[in-house]
């Protein structure tokens, strides 16, 4: 940018952002302007900029008697410094909402869409050791793509952060093969709606283990959870005990990986999404073993030609879609937990577990009495009661 200043009488005084005297800036002034001298009949002179400046703000412009001197306050930046400009009207509160709107709607919608495929795999495939290895397996294989071509960058590891991952992981392990077995063998909606007893037995364990206190409510909000698990248990027309207990086992695993956590990755600089993933690398190496000698390649190969005869080709898309589908839906609840409260993250959690109950029993046509519909509605209201007395 080319400026001409037109001498006067007046002598202008341009001033920095800090306000300063033209006499203290001076050497600052004469590395960035070439003023050529003035000559006898006063022509007008050319201000040279080595590189353009553009004027943001104006504080001041005070025109004054001509033996006084201008003021004229301004802030510049260089172009090739220029500072982000501000677009007035953006609420970021408002943008901030439906972020995690979007979040919300894409972590249900996941979620659902896992719980149909795999309960379609599993009831042509009755293997759910082999089944929760895929879907760690493929899960696994999404994030090293993903970090090997660059479109999500790998996180910053040591041995200590897998260290204190381990415990976590191993709870994670045992909570995620619990949860499928018992899917095998009940309906969806019933694994969800002993699921949402979880709350119990994160109280339980904080308290006579850890020592943990909570005010009253919390314990009278455990109330309607135990007794709405206990009503629908009771009244599930296809009740299985290992489905049952595959649920509970999964609810303690899932407490105890919760506590892991929180303990383990205090001041730990690794996002939602790369946490997951590496939880889900190390599951994978400690649930392998155990799938091999539970279940056996013998049975998986006897299995995989049942199910295909069955279904046909379809049955490897079913088995491909659980798996990509368990993966981004637990990637996109550990990426919200990095955006909301642990209060926002728990009710969304608990419409979660509605969406997916009612989607189960209009998708497979499952079989409800009033009296277990009414039992799981008592268990998902004591969940929502918890989490607002928990905070």
């Amino acid at each position: 940018m080319i400026c001409s200043i037109k001498q006067s009488t007046i002598t202008p005084t341009i001033n920095g952002s800090d306000t300063t005297s033209r006499r203290k800036n001076m050497s600052a002034i004469q590395r960035y302007l070439v003023l050529p001298s003035l000559n006898a009949n006063k022509s007008k002179p050319v201000l040279s900029v080595s590189k353009p400046l553009h004027v943001s703000k104006v504080e001041s412009f005070a025109l004054s008697k001509p033996q006084k001197r201008t003021l004229i306050t301004c802030k510049a930046y260089e172009a090739d410094r220029s500072e982000p400009i501000e677009v007035s009207g953006v609420k970021p509160e408002a943008a901030k909402k439906v972020k995690i709107g979007i979040y919300f709607a894409t972590w249900w919608a996941l979620n659902v869409v896992f719980n149909i495929y795999n309960k379609k795999v599993l009831n042509a495939f009755p293997y759910p050791w082999l089944t929760s290895t895929l879907s760690l397996a493929c899960g696994s294989l999404m994030m090293m793509i993903s970090w090997a071509t660059r479109i999500a960058e790998a996180p910053s590891t040591d041995f200590e952060f897998w260290k204190t991952l381990f415990p976590v992981a191993v709870a994670h392990t045992i909570g995620h093969v619990a949860a499928t077995v018992s899917m095998s063998k009940v309906a969806v909606s019933f694994t969800h709606i002993i699921k949402s007893g979880e709350p119990a037995f994160s109280v339980l364990v904080s308290r006579f283990i850890l020592g943990e206190t909570f005010p009253p409510s919390v314990y009278m909000s455990l109330v309607p959870i135990i007794g709405g698990c206990a009503l629908a248990a009771v009244t599930e027309l296809n009740f299985n005990m290992i489905g049952f207990m595959g649920a509970m086992i999964s609810n303690l695993a899932f407490v105890f990986r919760n506590i892991f956590s929180k303990r383990g990755m205090k001041g730990k600089s690794v996002s939602g999404m790369n946490y997951y993933a590496c939880l889900s690398i190390l599951s994978l190496f400690i649930l392998t073993p155990f799938a091999i000698a539970v279940e056996g390649p013998q049975m998986w190969a006897a299995g995989w030609q049942t199910a295909l005869s069955q279904i046909g080709p379809n049955f490897i898309w079913w088995l491909a879609a659980q798996s990509v589908f368990y993966h981004l839906y637990n990637q996109v609840s550990y990426m919200s937990l990095d955006e909301i409260s642990p209060l926002t993250f728990s009710i969304g959690n608990t419409m979660k577990r509605i969406s997916v109950i009612v989607s189960s029993i209009i998708i497979f046509h499952t079989p409800v009495q009033p009296v277990n519909a009414l039992g799981a509605a008592i268990a998902v209201l004591g969940t929502f009661l918890y989490s607002q007395a928990k905070q």
